[in-house]
């Protein structure tokens, strides 16, 4: 079997509760060598370092996501540098920002973005990025931060993250691209109504890509609508050697390796 990363599951959350341990067994049957676990808020972040302490395989990300921003208080920054201190945590994340659903205030969910952009700066960690409905603002942003660290000589800037589970088209993926950072991508490149995902998914730089399934969302065909696992990003990456014309083992090696230069493990 190639080995294969999930680098984006949601395994703390409670439709796993039943059967962690199987959905687990699974993966490692299907060839994962590494699973990374973005965290929520704050209670999330103390689950995915629970889970992570109890399997070497096991790596997470400590943030607040953006439907999350208004839980942020004057702890929080405080709470997310004393958590990223564990040593199974590799980036902060999931931070970024979601216009879809409106959680919070847009000018909130900028200023908790900021706050964590900081603190990825301050510790070195690269970002995990979310982006629904948001390009127009996120990418100016994170652009403009990664061009901050690359004029402070930051080690941080060859690296800075990735964009999560990525939905937005040609010309915001060139703008990342040249900014350094990767394009995660999900199960939708595997639905029969996504040409536009798989056209531009077919003409990216493999070793810019991470392959995520975004579980327990984003199940890919033939499973859509069904409960994702991390076992199934085996099947976004086989989509990806179809739209590349290259061997699945090819993009298993190379995203594989991609994870471990972004996140260092």
């Amino acid at each position: 079997m190639p080995p294969l990363t999930d680098t984006h599951c949601h395994l703390d959350l409670e439709r796993f509760d039943p059967d962690r341990d199987q959905v687990l067994a699974r993966a490692w049957e299907t060839g994962l060598q590494r699973i990374l676990i973005p965290a929520l808020d704050i209670p999330s972040c103390h689950r995915v370092l629970r889970l992570a302490e109890q399997e070497a395989r096991l790596f997470a990300a400590v943030g607040v996501h953006p439907n999350s921003a208004t839980t942020w208080n004057a702890n929080t920054l405080d709470a997310l540098r004393k958590l990223a201190a564990h040593l199974k945590v590799v980036a902060i994340g999931e931070i970024g920002l979601d216009y879809y659903w409106n959680h919070a205030p847009h000018d909130l969910q900028k200023r908790v973005l900021r706050a964590q952009l900081d603190l990825a700066a301050e510790l070195g960690l690269p970002v995990v990025l979310h982006n629904r409905d948001s390009s127009a603002d996120l990418i100016p942003i994170l652009t403009a931060w990664q061009a901050e660290l690359a004029a402070a000589g930051h080690p941080l800037a060859q690296r800075p993250g990735v964009f999560h589970s990525w939905s937005a088209g040609a010309a915001e993926a060139e703008k990342v691209l040249a900014a350094g950072f990767y394009i995660g991508i999900t199960g939708p490149v595997t639905f029969k109504n996504a040409p536009a995902l798989q056209s531009l998914v077919a003409s990216l730089p493999l070793s810019r890509l991470l392959i995520e399934t975004d579980s327990p969302f984003l199940s890919p065909h033939p499973y859509r609508g069904k409960r994702n696992e991390p076992a199934r990003v085996k099947r976004v990456a086989e989509k990806i050697a179809e739209l590349q014309h290259i061997p699945l083992e090819q993009v298993a090696r190379q995203t594989t390796r991609n994870a471990a230069r972004l996140f260092g493990w």
